[in-house]
Formats: structure tokens, C-alpha cells, sequence
């Protein structure tokens, strides 16, 4: 019995296995969420990924751990049959045939959260700090490989990434992430749902910093001798923010700010850090030529600016689109509907799909709350989401 092109195992199948398995994979997610992992902490993040590492080796992962200096080490594990060496010793055409599964372990919440934040199962839901992002989506992703191992229909190589460094940026990871993007097919990212949707586009991100010098002065005696930082500073705010536009889906947004050092003091330093948003990735040169072009309206002032995009946008492009029609397809044997969406938020994702490869995102769990105090999954979605995730695998 077949369920679409290329399926060789019912949909059905796949649903009642992973709701078999759901105890289990309800269980590893516990473990994960109990090995809290912030992302500034490489000792207690190196400790959640050898936790997946031997979960990784009990199914049978081949596994290659990269050792990283100031974040977590990163893991990246190989399942199913190898590619076919060519005579030259490269992969033949079977290599572009592997799906990568893109994670991470590393979250925002500091160590001792789970004292006030405790990992609980209660009114349907999986509570804890990382639960939705994304170690629940981690779990899954390992229960949907060991279903097609079970079933002996992991036909072709899957490799799952885990980093460790992606809530502060993936400066360690991204390198990583894109040489193995660009060994693959299709890219499967284990972020949470938008809701109950995939995820077919997100916005990339910049952040800057603005450091504005002024000139100091008593603000009683020499007013007229100083140059204030903090009021240019209020200048270059109003000058960056009005350069949102909302229809393109550019945003800039002053998220922290300070400066001076006493009341009667005519500052002498300010500074702002800034977050950007764009959704097209033409926007990303064209707003960091605005950055560097800023000018003091006081000439007495200064100003230095540091920063620029660090996550290009992911942009919904054919090759996406098709996948998401395709997981619609089996999601609606499943007997849910699965809907597209697009986010403000950025992942790992980004990367691969700024290269070009079909990137589908918002593939974990469903839930809400993520780095939020009410943090929790909705267990009832856990098994469908994993036979969907089994079923796109098997394809």
C-alpha cells in the first residue's frame, strides 16, 4: 500500500508508531529539558549534547562531534545508507539525495530556571525553559528516524545537525551549517510551529551599535562649552527608526540605550544597539550602506557604528513552496490541515535557504511561549507532527 509518490509505507502507519512511541519521546524531551543548556554556558551545553550523542548512537547515528572553544560543541549525526563513492572518491549523485535535519540545543534561559520554571506534565502540555525551543522538536526528530529504521524504509542518508550557539547569533555553527546544507537535497528545520503552521519565510536580522562622543561640560558654568552625546543620540534613534517601512517589511527598532554620568554633567558618551529586520534579501546591503552612512547633526559629536545583518532572510521560493505542498499533502491523510506561515523571527534556516537550497522551517512541536515564562508544548499535536515529519523522511 502506497500514500502518494515515493511513500513507502501508509501515513496511518506511521501515525499509530509514533503514538506508540509517544511515552519515549515524551521522555527524552524531559531529559533534554532537565539538562539546561543556555547558550553562554559551553559546559552545562556540551552536557545536552552528549545526551543526544548517546541517544544518537543507540539508534545506530554515526556520529561526529566538533569540538568548539567558547560555545557548545556541535553535533552532527549521519542515519541511513551512505552515498555511493564515485571512482574519483567524491559521492555520486546519490549525495544530493540526503535531507538535512536542522536543530539546535542551546537556549535562553540561565542555569537554575528549572527551580522556578519545573519540567511538568500538566493540562495537556509539556512545561519547561527550552521545551518549545526546541528540544521537543529534537526528540521528535530522533522518534521519526527510529521509526523508519524500525520499519526498514530509511532509504536514503539523513544527517541531523545539532548547534549550540544558535539563540546568540550561530557564529561557530553557521559554517558548519552551510557546507552541509550544501550537501543536500532539502533542508527540515525543527524550530516550533507558527501556531500550527510550517514556517515558508522568515525575516533576516542585523544588529548594530551606535557609540555617540560628545564634548563634556558643567552644565551650570560651561553649558555652551559642551556638546551633548545623549541628545545627538536622540537624533540618530529618530533618523533609524524612520527608516522602517512596514509594506517592504523592513523594521528598525532601538532596543537599548544609555549614556551620561551625572545630572550636571553635559554627557560626554552615549550609545544605542539596534535590531533590524528585512524580509528581502536586497534590503540587507542597502540598510547597512544607511548604517555606515550615518553623520552627527552636531559637528562637535562623533559617531561609531558597529554591527550589520547577521542572518539574511529566508524568502518563500519555489523549492520551499514545494515542500510545504507536499508535507500539506500528507498532513491532510493524517487528517489535519497544515497551513503556511511567515515569521519576524530568524533560525538556522535562513542560512541554508539564502543558499539556495529548499528550506522548510516551524517543523517541531506546537506549543507557545517560547523564551516566555509559560513555555510549554500541546502533547496531543506531538504524534501527528512526528508522523508527518516520519512521512516528508520516507519520500
Amino acid at each position: 500500500m502506497m500514500t502518494g509518490p515515493d511513500l513507502p509505507i501508509p501515513m496511518r502507519a506511521l501515525l499509530a508508531g509514533a503514538r506508540r512511541k509517544e511515552l519515549a519521546l515524551l521522555d527524552l524531551t524531559r531529559q533534554l529539558v532537565r539538562a539546561e543548556s543556555p547558550s553562554d554556558d559551553k559546559a552545562a551545553v556540551d552536557a545536552c549534547v552528549s545526551l543526544a550523542e548517546t541517544h544518537a548512537k543507540g539508534l545506530g547515528g554515526r556520529v561526529k562531534r566538533r569540538r568548539q572553544r567558547e560555545f557548545g560543541d556541535v553535533l552532527e549525526v549521519r542515519f541511513g545508507p551512505r552515498p555511493a563513492k564515485s571512482r574519483s572518491g567524491s559521492d555520486s549523485s546519490g549525495a544530493f539525495d540526503r535531507i538535512l535535519l536542522l536543530g539546535h540545543l542551546d537556549t535562553v534561559w540561565p542555569l537554575g530556571t528549572l527551580k522556578a520554571m519545573p519540567c511538568r506534565l500538566a493540562e495537556g502540555r509539556l512545561w519547561g525553559p527550552g521545551t518549545l525551543d526546541m528540544k521537543a522538536g529534537v526528540a521528535m526528530a530522533f522518534t521519526a528516524i527510529e521509526m523508519l529504521i524500525e520499519t526498514g524504509v530509511l532509504n536514503r542518508e539523513i544527517v541531523l545537525l545539532l548547534n549550540g550557539d544558535e539563540e546568540v547569533g550561530s557564529s561557530v555553527s553557521r559554517p558548519i551549517t552551510e557546507r552541509l546544507a550544501a550537501e543536500c537535497s532539502v533542508v527540515y528545520v525543527l524550530e516550533p510551529a507558527q501556531g500550527l503552521a510550517y514556517k515558508t519565510a522568515r525575516k533576516g536580522t542585523g544588529i548594530w551599535r551606535i557609540d555617540v562622543t560628545g564634548v563634556p561640560a558643567h552644565a551650570g558654568v560651561d553649558f555652551e562649552k559642551g556638546a551633548s552625546a545623549i541628545r545627538e543620540l536622540a537624533r540618530v534613534v529618530e533618523t533609524v527608526s524612520g527608516w522602517t517601512d512596514l509594506k517592504r517589511g523592513l523594521t528598525v527598532s532601538v532596543g537599548t540605550a544609555g549614556g551620561g554620568s551625572r545630572s550636571n554633567v553635559i554627557p560626554a558618551h552615549a550609545w544605542a544597539e539596534v535590531d533590524g529586520r528585512i524580509s528581502r534579501k536586497a534590503d540587507g546591503p542597502r540598510i547597512e550602506r544607511k548604517f555606515t552612512g550615518l553623520k552627527p547633526v552636531d559637528k562637535l559629536c562623533s559617531l561609531a557604528v558597529t554591527g550589520g545583518i547577521n542572518r539574511p532572510p529566508m524568502e518563500r521560493t519555489r523549492g520551499t513552496v514545494r515542500l510545504y505542498r507536499q508535507a500539506r499533502t500528507l498532513a491532510a491523510e493524517l487528517g489535519f490541515q497544515l497551513d503556511e506561515s511567515a515569521t519576524g523571527g530568524a533560525s538556522d534556516g535562513n542560512f541554508t535557504s539564502a543558499l539556495g537550497i529548499p528550506t522548510l522551517d516551524g517543523m517541531g512541536a506546537v506549543g507557545e511561549g517560547a523564551h516566555a515564562r509559560h513555555e510549554s508544548v500541546l502533547i496531543e499535536h506531538l504524534a501527528p507532527r512526528t508522523a508527518l515529519l516520519a512521512g516528508l523522511l520516507a519520500r
